[in-house]
This record gives C-alpha cells, structure tokens and sequence, in this order.
C-alpha cells in the first residue's frame, strides 16, 4: 500500500487506518486482536486508531504486550477531550474538558493502556466551545518535551477553530466525517484547508457507520444502484468503490476502516489501487445530493 506524511513535518503513514472504535465490541481475545494487527500488517496497514473513551486502548494493549517487537512497525494515534457522564454525579452530563491537566492524564493513562512509551498523534476529539488555545498548546509541548507525543492533530474542527488551534501549535491533522451520505468537508472549507496547508486529513465512518448498505432511504437507494454499476464496471465490491472515491480527493486523505473482519479490510485497502474516472467519480457525489453538478 502507498503511503504518503501526515504533514510536511509529519509522519509517514498508510493510507488506509485501522479503527479501534468498535473492539471491545468484537469481544477478541488478545491473541485474536494481535492476528488482526498481525494480518493489516501484512496489507500495510501500518496506522492504528484509538481514543481514551472508545474502550479500546488496554484490549490493543494486551495484544501488543504478545509482541512488543511490533510497536516500532505502528503508528498509534489516539484522542482525548471529551468526558463521558458520571452516573455518580448529581447532574450526569457528558462534557469536553481541554483544559493542560486532563490532557496530560490522559495520554498517561493512554500510555499505560496501550504498554507504550509514547503516542505517535494525539487529538483533540471535539471542539470544545471553553477551550483555551494557549492551554492546549502548552500541554502539548509539554507532552513533546517529556517524549510521550510526537505530533498533534484535532478531530472534527472547523476550518476556523483549526485556525485557533494551529496558530499556537502545529497541527498535523483533522479527522473528520466524510463519506457519500456525509458531504460537508467537500463543501465547507474543511479539506480545502488541509489541502492549502499540505496537511493529509483522516475520514471516519466512510460508510456512513454502515447505514450506507444497512438502511433504506431515497439517498441511501440512490447511491447503491451508482455504487451497484460502477462495482460491476471495475470488478471490486461496492466497499471498495466507496473507498476508493474517499482516496481520491486531493487532500490525499488517511481513510479508516472500522471493521474486525480481515475481508473488509482487504476491501479498503483494494481502494489504494484503483481511480475512478472523474465522470464515475461525480456520478457518486450526484447520488448523494441527488442533483447534477450545477
């Protein structure tokens, strides 16, 4: 698989992701999660993706304690910033917390969940409407100085609130949603910013978190019957149509594949290697809005 930098200063990374989201969910052993890692290893995917409230940080890190060796083979980005309810709370509400000491204790416990040294991306999960940019930044150097984060990204920022951010920091990345049922980076100034700034964005839920071949909905039909032809015109399953569209954009994003099933994987990694034309390309985006380019 090709891989491409994060950013002009940043890491070398796949071009496909292994997303974390759902592990505990898979109910793998740790020998069945280290095979896993083991089998994306050898389509090259090198990228793994976790944050602190998914769960997922000391299942991976009980696989990776049965072979260590493979940590110099990784990158591991993971996220911080959003805290879940308290049910021991009197009010029991989710909020964000991007304040310097919750950041810090949470890499640490990130760190020692995943039995590593250090994190190669940190992001921030979510915009937090308190945070304050010379907080964060002073956290991350402090993360940088102490070696336990390599580089810094943010998730699901607006294009102006990245500005904020990076105008303190430097960021390597902004992981967002982007998939045909999901089209506002396209349109909104997110991908053209990271593109401007020669930055590789990172796409969650390529499939619409599998609504896109689950659910039934005039787009959702819509989509399927252009994703149904061009699968038979260029001999790949739908998933790797999707993927390959996602791959396409100019931003030259990392795609992430959600999925604990070594089949579907393969299928994201087929999109490595194949480019639609720009007439099938716009065929899916017309799709989804369910107009013609104007």
């Amino acid at each position: 698989m090709s891989r491409i930098k994060l950013s002009p200063n940043g890491l070398d990374v796949s071009r496909i992701a292994l997303g974390m989201w759902r592990l505990s969910s898979w109910q793998f052993t740790a020998a069945q999660c280290l095979e896993l890692l083991e089998q994306a290893l050898e389509l090259g995917i090198t990228t793994i993706d976790h944050a602190d409230i998914y769960g997922s940080e000391s299942g991976f890190g009980e696989a990776m304690a049965l072979a260590p060796s493979l940590r110099d083979r990784l990158q591991l980005v993971t996220k911080c910033g959003i805290v879940l309810r308290d049910q021991q709370s009197a009010l029991r509400v989710s909020h964000y917390d991007t304040s310097r000491a919750h950041i810090i204790a949470s890499v640490e416990n990130s760190l020692r969940y995943l039995r590593t040294d250090y994190v190669d991306v940190l992001l921030i999960h979510r915009p937090d409407p308190l945070m304050q940019a010379d907080e964060v930044a002073e956290a991350f150097r402090a993360l940088e100085q102490a070696g336990k984060v390599r580089h810094f990204g943010v998730s699901n920022f607006t294009p102006a609130q990245f500005d904020l951010l990076a105008s303190r920091v430097t960021l390597v990345t902004n992981q967002v949603e982007l998939s045909p049922l999901h089209l506002d980076p396209l349109h909104d100034g997110t991908l053209d910013q990271c593109q401007r700034l020669g930055i590789s964005p990172m796409i969650w839920s390529a499939l619409g978190g599998g609504r896109l071949f689950s659910e039934k909905t005039l787009q959702i039909d819509r989509l399927n019957n252009v994703l149904s032809l061009l699968a038979a015109h260029y001999g790949v399953s739908l998933t790797t149509i999707v993927y390959a569209w996602l791959l396409q954009h100019p931003s030259n994003p990392i795609v992430l594949t959600g999925s604990g099933r070594i089949a579907a994987i393969k299928e994201a990694v087929a999109g490595t290697k194949l480019t639609l034309s720009r007439e099938h390309w716009f065929a899916i985006w017309s799709a989804s809005t369910g107009t013609p380019v104007p």
